[in-house]
């Protein structure tokens, strides 16, 4: 299908956004290395979902480069507190402060207000971020194998493992499975969005989840927003499932995410 000028134009805006994220992580490090951190607390384990059962990430982010402000009325700790009452196994939060409005502390105020485990969402391409990570209250991270060499894309899982953090490797593609693998990524997500069209595409996310080895974990990535959409991912192999701005553009998160559940062991 060929794309339009407009689909062109926005392809290139995204692009050009990942490519200002990461310049400005970089820019971000030297500050980093001298921050003061706080005590880490006790790491909760990254279970995901009992056996028949597809696990539920639930996100908190604010808002996003193409999406704008997605919900600004209810506080972090209010969503970490519905999610898990509304039955969620882990919680996805956002770090990022220039582009989605969070932040590292955004972690502990997550976990002061849920016993659910903490996903940290940003863009890392170095330690020291996996330190301020774990130190807020993280217990697994993502790293995004599109954003990285293989060098650092093993480096970083290996600081991980020391770290006792998880690792959720995200790829959108066969070939980026190949590269998660070969770094030894033992929990892998794969984006339904295909990252060069930005098209939402289904079927080939289902293909490369069925190329993960049973021994490792999996998770579906992006593009869920009705309990349909969760009793279909629950019927293939991924072991989970991470719903966000269906939930982030509700202002009460828990009817969606209750029903979202009951898909989820239907």
């Amino acid at each position: 299908m060929a794309v339009s000028r407009d689909e062109t134009k926005f392809i290139h805006f995204v692009m050009s956004v990942l490519e200002d994220i990461l310049a400005r992580k970089r820019k971000e490090l030297p500050a980093l290395r001298h921050t003061k951190l706080p005590e880490a607390p006790e790491l909760r384990p990254f279970q995901l979902g009992a056996p028949g059962r597809l696990g539920l990430i639930a996100e908190i982010k604010r808002k996003s480069p193409s999406a704008g402000w997605l919900s600004q009325t209810l506080s972090v700790e209010q969503r970490a507190a519905a999610y898990e009452a509304g039955g969620a196994d882990a919680v996805s939060v956002l770090c990022d402060e220039h582009f989605f409005a969070g932040s590292y502390e955004c972690l502990a105020l997550a976990r002061s207000a849920c016993s659910l485990p903490l996903l940290c969402k940003e863009f890392i391409i170095d330690p020291v971020q996996l330190d301020l990570a774990r130190a807020w209250g993280a217990d697994a991270a993502l790293l995004i194998v599109r954003c990285l060499t293989d060098a650092q894309l093993q480096d970083l899982v290996a600081a991980c493992t020391e770290r006792k953090l998880a690792a959720l490797v995200e790829i959108h593609t066969a070939v980026e499975l190949k590269r998660a693998l070969a770094a030894g990524a033992e929990l892998i997500g794969v984006n339904a969005r295909d990252l060069d069209t930005l098209e939402m595409n289904a079927t080939r996310a289902a293909a490369v989840l069925a190329e993960i080895p049973s021994n490792v974990r999996s998770v579906h990535l992006s593009g869920l927003s009705q309990p349909s959409d969760v009793a279909r991912i629950r019927r293939g192999p991924a072991d989970a499932a991470l719903i966000g701005e269906a939930l982030m553009r509700q202002d009460d998160p828990l009817p969606l995410l209750s029903e979202l559940s009951a898909a989820a062991s239907a």
